[in-house]
């Protein structure tokens, strides 16, 4: 995979401001390791287990009321290199919430839990390649990089092709953030495909009274193709 990697565009494995890729990037060089036919072609999980709100950050974690914070539509179409769209993706994402504070035992950062939030959903692609989830804007968190460390607003996303062995990892961003020049993991990436990780505000997505609507389109190879996360 790394061999056909466009290095104009991805991340590099290790980027030294990035500080725990000097830990885990590789470096000697890799070893390609064949895929049997079993690997390119056996099942993505998940396709046929998705629930009604799935897709709906809003609801699929209600316990006493509605999730706080800035109500956002996220939506937009997964094709190949050639434009084509990529049907019956699996697209799962996760995220902080609105104070900046996920769901997880290893996130500390003395921001409050919102009881009727979880920040994950997932949903697959229609025939068009199009996907669409409803959640809340995640807010700026300190993360220890360096001193005086935030990142920037961001959602991960996760997409899977026809097996396990085709996913791709990244985040989308929001458009006018000042953190991102003092980001290390926005900045890893070459500056030429940094606007290709930020979604664009589409008053077209957005739903009167209820939600802002961001379009963030996802190309999977190529010369376009939409960055990783390393």
């Amino acid at each position: 995979m790394s061999a056909n990697r466009d290095w104009d565009s991805q991340p590099p494995f290790i980027h030294p401001d990035y500080k725990s890729t000097q830990l885990r990037g590789p470096t000697k060089p890799l070893v390609p390791i064949a895929q049997s036919l079993s690997e390119l072609t056996g099942p993505v999980y998940g396709h046929d287990t998705l629930g009604d709100l799935d897709a709906d950050l809003t609801r699929n974690a209600r316990v006493n009321g509605e999730p706080l914070g800035e109500r956002i539509i996220v939506a937009g179409r997964v094709v190949d290199e050639d434009d084509r769209p990529i049907p019956h993706t699996l697209v799962e994402i996760w995220q902080c919430n609105a104070a900046g504070r996920y769901v997880h035992e290893v996130d500390q950062h003395e921001a409050p839990l919102d009881p009727n939030f979880l920040g994950a959903g997932r949903c697959v692609t229609d025939e068009n390649g199009r996907y669409e989830f409803r959640s809340i804007k995640p807010g700026a968190y300190p993360w220890r990089n360096h001193h005086n460390a935030w990142r920037p607003n961001h959602i991960h996303l996760s997409l899977f092709g026809a097996s396990f062995v085709s996913r791709l990892v990244t985040q989308l961003y929001f458009p006018g953030d000042p953190l991102f020049e003092f980001d290390p993991i926005f900045n890893g990436v070459p500056e030429g495909a940094r606007d290709r990780m930020v979604a664009q505000f589409d008053l077209g997505l957005t739903e009167p009274e209820f939600a802002l609507g961001y379009n963030f389109d996802i190309v999977l190879r190529g010369p376009r193709a939409t960055p990783m996360e390393d």
